[in-house]
């Protein structure tokens, strides 16, 4: 009972990891890659939804003008389940070369590796890897998460399907995360599914933490990193003796 538990221990344990000398420097690019995406998106919804907005009041009389208030916390909400589900995936994309250099100055913070020696990988091929790897669980999550879609649809399973999504996003962000550390001592794909499937209670805590955090308006920013550094915290106490 004390892995789930664990798990949101080490999401906040990197809360304040992020923020440690010689660590915040490689938290501070996804930091502002976060922002940025988030900022224009924002503006440039709420610009289109303005735009849109004014055309179709102009076909209804003045006296119905009081829908705009009507229909702005109802477009507040669409973007929030948006930004919930695309906008993690896609800032993690952007910032993805960044998080691997994270993961590393945080396992020398911790005194598991020296800041001399360095990532295994050479930095090219780093950034390569990551994005390649961050293409390949974009497709590992859509080939899920499509099925998964499907039953919202099916009635009387259609009771289940909210609590079987949310169990996925939870190991969806345990694996995004957690693919950094790992990656970094060069376990691939497969091999990052055998750790977490033997700690599975542990990662699925962590996830649904950070599943929460990202609903939080503003906390949401600083997940990214934050999961990262807890993530790999996690690998260095957990996750690296299930190899």
């Amino acid at each position: 009972m004390s892995s789930p538990l664990k798990g949101f221990y080490y999401f906040i344990s990197g809360l304040g990891l992020m923020f440690k000398p010689g660590v915040f420097r490689y938290a501070l690019w996804p930091l502002i890659i976060n922002v940025v995406i988030f900022t224009l998106v924002t503006a440039i919804a709420f610009y289109q939804f303005e735009s849109l907005l004014e055309w179709l009041l102009s076909f209804l009389p003045g006296w119905l003008d009081w829908l705009r208030y009507l229909l702005w916390p109802v477009f507040a909400l669409a973007l929030g389940l948006l930004f919930f589900f695309t906008f993690t995936l896609v800032a993690n994309l952007v910032a993805s070369p960044f998080n691997a250099p994270l993961a590393h100055a945080v396992e020398v913070h911790l005194g598991k590796v020296s800041a001399q020696s360095g990532m295994k990988a050479p930095l090219i091929r780093s950034v390569a890897k990551s994005v390649a790897s961050e293409l390949g669980k974009l497709l590992y999550i859509v080939l899920r998460a499509l099925p998964l879609l499907i039953l919202f649809m099916i009635p009387v399973v259609n009771i289940v399907a909210p609590f079987l999504w949310i169990a996925f996003s939870a190991w969806m962000l345990t694996m995004e995360y957690a693919d950094y550390p790992m990656g970094n001592h060069e376990l691939d794909f497969r091999q990052q599914m055998l750790v977490l499937k033997k700690r599975r209670f542990l990662s699925l805590g962590f996830g649904a933490t950070v599943t929460l955090a990202l609903m939080v308006p503003g906390l949401n920013l600083v997940v990214m990193p934050a999961a990262v550094a807890g993530a790999t915290k996690m690998w260095v106490e957990e996750l690296a003796a299930s190899q």
